[in-house]
């Protein structure tokens, strides 16, 4: 045999073992198509991997499948919600191949299938819902929308980990409608918890009230407290609060000699 003959051999052989030999990572696994079936183990399609995996050439074909989570951002959808209020509304879902013999059997093209699932199921679950529900029950919506998405892609050996709504693209007029209802919201709190504090010190000072007209003393103490509240403040006009009952007497006297010297 001349040396040409040999390389040309040693050519052959290594191009046929390059054909003949796959090697799969941890996270691939092959399906191998033998003459376009499935190749079986024990008459049950089996995938192969992961590692060093040998193919007859020609005969055989290897289809790869990663099973690794795949995030998919699904674009902004637009969206009419169940009070007619237009927006638009994106999301991300995560989801993995669980078997890889449906994967490639069961539909063509399992990532872009997925993506269309996804978009047409966002809208319809956003579509059924009214704004306020959409706004402050997100998680409800996300589990609604990963529901859906499992018992459709099931068939296909895909699982949907997750599903969260990334942002609400609201209109400017609805932005400036929503932000005038939260402040009157504001502006009510404020005026409930200003009328309870009044309710709460008009039931102290009647307890209070109760108590002077029991015990006259009090008064006099709270006058020294009152004085003594005015003592702290440096102040160039001091102020003297008198109680009518010390007055009340100079009072009497008063009418008595006006009713005497009118007689």
């Amino acid at each position: 045999m001349s040396v040409i003959s040999f390389a040309v051999l040693l050519i052959l052989i290594l191009m046929i073992l390059a054909s003949a030999i796959r090697i799969l990572n941890e996270y691939e696994r092959g399906v191998i198509f033998r003459l376009g079936r499935v190749r079986t183990v024990g008459g049950k399609p089996m995938a192969k991997g992961p590692g060093l995996i040998f193919l007859i050439p020609v005969v055989d074909k290897l289809v790869k499948v990663s099973l690794r989570t795949v995030t998919m951002d699904v674009p902004s959808q637009d969206v009419i919600t169940r009070d007619n209020v237009s927006l638009k509304v994106n999301a991300v879902i995560y989801f993995r191949v669980m078997d890889s013999i449906k994967a490639i059997i069961e539909i063509e093209n399992y990532l872009y299938a997925t993506s269309q699932l996804s978009q047409t199921t966002l809208r319809s679950v956003c579509g059924q819902v009214e704004l306020d529900t959409l706004l402050s029950k997100r998680d409800n919506i996300n589990l609604q929308i990963q529901e859906i998405l499992d018992k459709h892609t099931e068939p296909w050996g895909v699982k949907a980990v997750a599903v969260e709504v990334k942002a609400i693209d609201l209109p400017e007029e609805m932005r400036r409608a929503m932000a005038k209802q939260a402040e009157a919201e504001r502006e009510r709190r404020s005026k409930v918890i200003h009328a309870e504090g009044e309710f709460q010190a008009a039931e102290k000072l009647k307890d209070a009230a109760v108590i002077i007209e029991d015990h006259p003393m009090a008064l006099q103490l709270r006058y020294l407290q009152a004085l003594t509240g005015i003592a702290t403040e440096k102040n160039s006009t001091t102020i003297f609060p008198i109680p009518i009952d010390l007055i009340a007497p100079f009072l009497r006297l008063a009418d008595k000699i006006e009713k005497k010297s009118s007689g």
